[in-house]
């Protein structure tokens, strides 16, 4: 198998392996899209400049195009008032032939309880730029209600379809990262199958003075962490992760403790 193919299969297996946020409607009556797809020989060609929200976007095409069930009608459909874009619908399939417009979210975030009050409030981004409540109120208040404006009733009776007919579902998935010092936290509402890590601060890296290390690149951090990779000792390690912490970035990484057991983690800079 050829390299880059080999990378795109690693990112599709993990993608695949990433459960959603939560089950069924339980978070903002945002209904879940739910397919259970079996890992597969991933065959396309993806463009590698894509920015991490799009190259997922082709993973998840692909994903629906081995379902019998499904059938692709439209992708990143651009309503526009005149010259001016209202927005953009990520998907529109039939599912067992009844439409459904799909909106297509990855994320990645860690659990912080001095922000915010309630469980969905904590998780943040891990550069503390976006949050949970900042995305689920995007989706709830702009993106969906997108497929009612008129602009999209045009475009939708273009393709034969009409947005009284259509159900609207969310494909969220993440990793949540909970503190070192919390990392048995137990999730109320949200899935912890999706808890994939916990983050430490650079004063905190001390406790893994005998591990190795790993920074993968962005879209790598949709892989399930494997062993043969270059691996770093604390001290390079340290040095390499300094230079990310300067410029305000939280950068996941790989941990290989000596008894060979791998873990995910970012390290914050804002602690």
């Amino acid at each position: 198998m050829h390299q880059k193919t080999k990378e795109i299969q690693k990112r599709y297996e993990g993608f695949l392996q990433t459960p959603s946020l939560w089950k069924n409607n339980a978070v903002y009556e945002l209904h879940q899209f739910e397919i259970n797809s079996k890992p597969s020989k991933i065959n396309i060609d993806i463009n590698e400049k894509l920015r991490l929200g799009k190259y997922i976007e082709r993973l998840v095409s692909y994903q629906l195009t081995q379902e019998n069930n499904i059938k692709i009608v439209a992708e990143n459909i651009q309503i526009q008032q005149e010259k001016r874009t209202l927005g953009e619908l990520d998907c529109i399939i039939l599912k067992d032939e009844k439409p459904i417009h799909l909106e297509i979210i990855y994320k990645f975030y860690v659990y912080d309880d001095a922000v915010g009050a309630t469980e969905i409030e904590h998780f943040i981004g891990p550069n503390r730029k976006d949050s949970l409540v900042e995305k689920l109120t995007k989706l709830k208040q702009k993106q969906l209600p997108l497929l009612y404006a008129s602009e999209c009733e045009q475009y939708l009776e273009s393709i034969r379809l009409s947005s009284k007919n259509m159900k609207q579902h969310v494909y969220f998935k993440a990793q949540l990262f909970v503190p070192f010092t919390n990392k048995n936290k137990k999730l109320q509402i949200l899935n912890n199958d999706c808890i994939a890590g916990f983050y430490i601060t650079l004063k905190e890296l001390k406790n893994f003075f005998d591990c190795k290390f790993y920074i993968p690149e962005k879209k790598d951090w949709l892989i399930i962490p494997h062993k043969n990779v270059n691996w770093l000792l604390f001290n390079p390690f340290k040095k390499e992760a300094e230079v990310y912490i300067e410029r305000s970035f939280s950068p996941l990484c790989w941990l290989k403790k000596p008894n060979g057991e791998l873990y995910k983690f970012f390290l914050v800079w804002w602690n």
